[in-house]
């Protein structure tokens, strides 16, 4: 046998994925993560599931893992102490920034604060021009000044960037060895390493988020890999990136600033492999967990690529899936506001102590709470037994709200569901009805543990007609790991107008960029016939503050692949603003390469048609509530295990699983399609 293992590491659950090369045959399995030091919850989860299916660790030939280490240590503000050189004079950028509130119109609200403070900020003497030229030389003595003093203050960090670092990159260099001959305990980078693009705020902030997370994950990393060295594991493993490839363990170590998005991502590559089995290719991606939900959009089956996002306050110009998060997750908490109101999340529950349903001294109801007075979650029990579930305590909770509200418990347990499933549609619609994109054009792929459990809801919300549920929705970041590729990103930025005579100048800069790409191709030993380049570049007109990133067609550089790129352009940017600007000069900003290195992938196979009689699968029934039924109504529970492939169920009813619950509502139908996927649908 020759297994392959896909763990995501959320804030509530870890869920561990295993799929068995020879048979087919897929695993899943969930253990409560370990918020102090997840790859302890990794650790149990990987010898608990390979022990469930009888698996030799000698067996196992991938592993592969999405984490919320980078991106929790950066919302709870928990990396490291880290120092700022920078070129004289520029020490404050990372503070002044562009000079815009977070919210325009929010005169209270407060900026993410900086993760270097100003006493640690250090200025050197240098400067380069736009071109490249050297107008005053690097300060050296300045700069081991400047290391000598961060190494005195007690920091483990230092990132280093200087104005046009990009563009010509030696002086960042020369102060890194510095750096390092100074201070060889800190864990150092440079700008022109981590994100070689222009905007000096951007770049230089990407740069000191690396570094502040960049102690923190190799910390991680290294007992994460001690602990599957223990275990007997020998295969090489993989981290999830931000971008929904994977890298090994030790570039994400120098650069865990591409992992910020590391756990959501391989969702939506999931979500991209179901639309390919069920040839469905317009999808927008739900992933709801127990601390938030996170959505993206695939035209056609693919997801866009963002060069550039904010998150949680710090601009990060790295690789990264179009993701747009909400805390609105099952942990999300239940609480009535000043203005007497009732508002559910960001603040959640999380693992410990949960929800109140899991007796572990929780008072705040959550969603999940809502979910277990309603039973549309099993009231019992969670993770097919495994979990005991206290209903009596979660309507004590969820009844001191109401006495508040003055409204009865089950309406305001209703409430609640219905003000999770506003937050969650307003996600929807920022990267669907905001970028020019009808949802209802689009099928609804729900998963994540609580994915199933809300889709319907949501789906009639956004009045979208179809919803696919993965075989096993709970794992589904985790499945993504099984099914993803090597990915790296090479960029840089060369601002030029576009045209004919630009074709030479563009080659040679993609030559250097597949370079760069070929020798990390060596570095992970990928086979040359396993290997595959993408270019793209952004574009945008002249005066334009932001661009648009276009593929460069296959080929050798021409004039006919400027022409391409012109026409290319003026259809986004039609598609996205409405217009075309004609006879405007349009600029190329950066150009890009991706480096794809094809890895052995789970292969699922059809199942034959059962017929449509589910009736096999009925386990049971409860009384569920269903406001559009005038309250509570007697409903066949399905075990989801006990579906076959042309199964079809009326609602209402519910399907449980142990990773998840899938609620068809009054009205909606459920086919079960040859790969076992839940196709939803409402007339």
């Amino acid at each position: 046998m020759a297994w392959r293992i896909g763990i995501d590491s959320g804030g509530t659950f870890t869920d561990i994925c295993l799929f068995d090369d020879a048979s087919g045959q897929v695993a899943v399995w969930k253990v409560p993560s370990t918020p102090d030091d997840p790859s302890r919850a990794i650790a149990r989860g990987t010898q608990e599931g390979t022990e469930r299916v009888g698996a030799k660790p000698s067996e196992v030939v991938y592993f592969g893992h999405g984490t919320t280490v980078g991106t929790n240590a950066l919302i709870q503000h928990r990396g490291v102490k880290t120092g700022l050189i920078t070129t004289d004079g520029f020490r404050d950028l990372i503070e002044i920034g562009r000079q815009k509130r977070p919210d325009l119109y929010d005169l209270q609200v407060d900026k993410a604060p900086p993760l270097v403070t100003r006493d640690l900020r250090f200025g050197v003497t240098e400067r380069l021009r736009h071109d490249g030229s050297v107008e005053i030389p690097l300060d050296e003595e300045g700069v081991r000044q400047a290391a000598r003093a961060l190494r005195e203050a007690g920091v483990k960090a230092v990132a280093i960037g200087f104005l046009y670092g990009f563009v010509r990159p030696e002086h960042e260099a020369t102060a890194k060895r510095i750096v390092a001959e100074e201070f060889p305990d800190a864990f150092i980078c440079t700008s022109h390493e981590v994100a070689p693009e222009f905007r000096e705020y951007e770049r230089i902030s990407t740069a000191v988020v690396n570094a502040y997370l960049g102690p923190v994950m190799q910390g991680y990393i290294q007992r994460l890999a001690e602990r599957l060295k223990e275990l007997g594991l020998t295969t090489t493993p993989h981290l999830t990136q931000s971008n929904g490839g994977v890298i090994g363990f030790d570039m994400a170590a120098r650069l865990p600033v591409r992992t910020v998005l590391s756990g959501p991502s391989t969702g939506v590559v999931a979500a991209q492999a179901i639309g390919r089995m069920t040839g469905i290719e317009n999808l927008i991606t739900f992933d709801m967990g127990g601390t938030s939900s996170d959505v993206a959009l695939l035209r056609n089956g693919e997801a866009k690529l963002a060069s550039e996002a904010t998150v949680h306050g710090y601009p990060i110009k790295a690789p990264m899936l179009d993701i747009h998060t909400v805390g609105a997750g099952g942990g999300s908490i239940a609480a009535i506001d000043s203005g007497g109101l009732l508002k559910v999340g960001p603040r959640s529950a999380g693992a410990d102590p949960g929800p109140v349903c899991y007796g572990r001294g929780s008072t705040e109801p959550a969603v999940t709470d809502a979910n277990v007075v309603l039973q549309t979650l099993n009231p019992t029990h969670l993770l097919g037994g495994r979990m005991p579930i206290d209903q009596a305590l979660s309507k004590q909770a969820i009844g001191r709200i109401a006495d508040e509200l003055g409204l009865e418990p089950m309406a305001t347990a209703q409430g609640i569901i219905s003000v999770v499933t506003a937050n969650m549609a307003k996600a929807i619609r920022v990267i669907s009805v905001q970028r020019g994109h009808d949802p209802r054009d689009y099928a609804l792929v729900a998963f994540g543990g609580a994915g199933p459990l809300h889709a319907a809801r949501l789906a009639r919300e956004l009045e979208m007609k179809r919803i696919i549920v993965p075989r096993n929705p709970g794992i589904g970041c985790a499945l993504g790991l099984l099914l993803t590729d090597l990915r790296a990103n090479f960029a840089t930025t060369r601002l030029a107008t576009l045209g004919e005579g630009l074709a030479p100048d563009m080659a040679q800069i993609f030559v250097g960029l597949e370079a760069q790409a070929e020798n990390w191709f060596t570095e992970e030993k990928v086979a040359p016939a396993d290997r595959e380049l993408k270019r793209t570049a952004d574009l945008r007109y002249h005066g334009q503050n932001y661009e648009l990133a276009i593929d460069v067609p296959d080929g050798p550089i021409s004039t006919e692949t400027v022409k391409a790129l012109a026409e290319g352009f003026s259809e986004a940017h039609r598609r996205l603003y409405g217009f075309v600007a004609d006879g405007e000069p349009i600029q190329l900003v950066t150009y890009r390469v991706e480096a794809i290195g094809f890895v052995p992938k789970a292969e699922f196979r059809p199942e034959p048609d059962a017929g449509p009689d589910a009736s096999p699968a009925i386990i049971g029934r409860r009384e569920v509530w269903f406001p559009e039924a005038g309250g509570f109504v007697d409903c066949p529970i399905y075990d989801r295990d006990g579906l076959r492939s042309g199964n079809l169920i009326d609602g209402p009813a519910i399907i449980e699983q142990m990773d998840a619950t899938t609620v068809l509502l009054p009205g909606m139908t459920a086919r079960v399609e040859p790969y076992l996927n839940l196709i939803l649908e409402t007339p």
